[in-house]
Formats: C-alpha cells, structure tokens, sequence
C-alpha cells in the first residue's frame, strides 16, 4: 500500500468529520471526538428489488453498524466535538434510548460528563445498559419522551452545558453524512429513500445532505423522502401532537417531534410522502429481513423495511411502487442493531427442549 493509500484509509477509519470535513461545521482548531463512525455497509438486497419488481434495486443502509449500534453516532462525533470545543462540561440529552447510549459513549471519549433524561419504564435494556457502563448520569422522569425533552431545554440555557439532542444543529450536520456516503457508493443518488420517522430529525438531514451534495455538484438528482410513524405514535401523519404515544418501537415512541418543521419542509420539498406501520408489521419487516438478508435491525428500523412492504402491496399505502419507472434505486435505512431492543423478539421465542448428548437424538430432533 502506498503512503497516500495509507492515509486515505486511516482518515476514513477515523469517522465522519475526517471523511466530509468541507462539509460540517468545524475548523483546524475543533478538538475532533470520534469512534471511528460511519462507513456503513450499503448492502443490495436481491429479494427487497424482487418484492418490488419493475427492475428496480433495493439497497440497505445498515447504520446499526456504528460504533454504538445506531445512527446517532454520526451526529454525536459533531456535536461532542463542538461542544467541547465551546468548553462545555457535561452534555445533557433527551432520549428514547439511542440518543442516550451515543451521548454517554462520546462524552466517555471525551472525558467530560453526561446526564441523560429518560422517561421511566420506556427504555429497551440495551440501550439503558449502554448509559450505565458508559457512565452517564441517569434520570428516570414520571412522563413521556416529550416531558424529558422539555425539561432538557431549559437545563441547557445554564452555562457549560450542553444540548445533544437533534435541535442541537450539530447534530443534524454530521446525521447527513449518512446521504453523502450512499452517494458516493451509488455514483448518484437514489430515486427513493425510506427512513422510520420518530423525533425526524435524521430523516431532515439526510434531506440536507442530498440537497448540498447535488448543490455542490456530487449528485445529478434528488431523492423523495419516505418517512414511515408508527401507528401509535404518528404526528406528523395526523398532522396533530400525540399526548400518549404508544409503538413497540421505542426509538419513535414520539409524540411531538423537535424537527417537525423541518421533516415537513423535507417531505414537501422532494415529493415524498409520510405514512404510518402497526406495530405488527414492523415485527414482521424485523423478522423478515433477519430470516431473509441477515440483517438484524432493531424495531424502530424495522419500520423502513414495512414501509416498502406496505408501498409494494397494501390497498391503504399512501404511496405506491407499482407504477415507479423501471430501474429505480430505493434505499432503505435501518437505524439501529437489534440486539439493542431484544425485549420484543425475546418474547416471542419458542422454548427450547433439551435432547440427549447422542447424534441420534440431534439428527431425530432436526428431522434427518
């Protein structure tokens, strides 16, 4: 390997802001906080472009994959490293459960403190242990994900705090390196993108991203934006705040998204839409795409992959794929690991019986 080679590989091994630096907001002198996030697979699914048919390809952007199993990884490196930047002593967020384990990771990266609200009893243990032995300071608040947000924007308007929630801008410029990185595997960007909708943050800043990289020339094209709630937690859909969200998809379980505003605008602006998936069919999209590609995605991500499902199929879709041009690229982006919300699926095993330590036994017990 030549010297260049070698260094285009250990920058890219460094994360997002070493990768798309022109890009974010950061100087020479920002002290850059990373786990080496970013670089996901962008994996082509032969069975998901067969569902849709037409000639058209399926891709799955796997984020579960960065360093803490999610998406917010990518907005976390920026945020952190401008914050401390800034000279704040402890960061401070919301969160469903992602957001929390991301922030305590980088805050330890950081050496700095990390306190996280949370709404009690709402959290996948995962995520929660994430938290924990990352070292944050865990509060369990009597409400929602609305409440503890509420309450974290009034804690950060004290000094040396800071905000790493997606109305933390930061946040939203290093989420969009998520767009950049599928354009420059496909050579263009994709005709369709679908993401699960929750606090619509990340579905906003995969929009920045397609919109600057085809300002700057990197992209012939746009993208819809297909942003898929969950039945039970569905405001944008409805057009209305949700006062009691419900969804076995914890990372959605929003009712009053900080980036409302902005995923509208999103939607509007590139011709997409917004629709809504039962908690049934996010299970059933889960256990599909683990069965079926081998990707095991946490509920909440699942609900990208119902989405295709329902625009392939259902009567009630508020899109449809069965009149898209021949030939068209969809991406799908999966958010998070499964195993960082097992609870659901675990539920659902069935019970193993033990058989005699005999190879008899075993092959009779696997009906050979």
């Amino acid at each position: 390997m030549s010297m260049n080679a070698a260094i285009s590989s250990l920058k890219q091994s460094r994360g997002v802001i070493e990768r798309y630096r022109e890009f974010l907001p950061v100087s020479d002198s920002t002290p850059i906080v990373s786990l080496g996030e970013g670089t996901t697979p962008l994996v082509y699914s032969a069975k998901l472009s067969a569902r849709v048919g037409r000639g058209c390809e399926v891709f799955v952007k796997n984020e579960g994959v960065n360093p803490t199993g999610s998406f917010k990884d990518r907005g976390m490196t920026v945020a952190v490293s401008k914050a401390i930047e800034r000279g704040a002593r402890m960061l401070i967020c919301a969160s469903t459960g992602n957001t929390s384990a991301s922030a305590a990771a980088y805050a330890a990266r950081a050496g700095i403190e990390c306190a996280v609200i949370l709404p009690a009893g709402k959290i996948a243990r995962g995520k929660l242990l994430q938290a924990f032995v990352h070292g944050a300071k865990i509060i369990a608040i009597d409400g929602n994900f609305d409440d503890a947000l509420r309450i974290v924007r009034k804690l950060g308007q004290r000094e040396n705090l800071a905000i790493v929630n997606s109305i933390n801008p930061d946040r939203i410029a290093g989420q969009k390196t998520a767009a950049f990185e599928i354009v420059d595997l496909l050579g263009d960007a994709p005709h369709f993108q679908l993401l699960p909708l929750g606090n619509a943050g990340n579905l906003t800043a995969y929009w920045a991203g397609y919109r600057e990289y085809h300002g700057n020339g990197r992209s012939k094209k746009l993208p819809a934006m297909l942003g898929f709630q969950a039945a039970g937690a569905a405001p944008i859909f409805h057009d209305k705040i949700i006062e009691r969200p419900e969804t076995i998809a914890s990372a959605i379980r929003i009712g009053n998204p900080a980036s409302w505003k902005q995923a509208r605008a999103a939607i509007d602006q590139s011709k997409g839409i917004v629709d809504l998936v039962t908690d049934e069919e996010i299970i059933d999209a889960q256990i599909w795409l683990a069965r079926h590609e081998g990707i095991f995605v946490e509920p909440a991500g699942a609900a990208a992959i119902a989405g295709l499902f329902k625009c392939c199929s259902a009567k009630d879709a508020v899109y449809s794929f069965k009149k898209i041009p021949k030939g068209s690229r969809i991406v799908c982006t999966v958010t998070g690991h499964g195993l960082k919300d097992p609870d659901v699926l675990t539920a659902r095993m069935e019970t193993t019986t033990p058989v005699a330590a005999d190879e008899e036994r075993v092959l009779r017990a696997l009906g050979l």
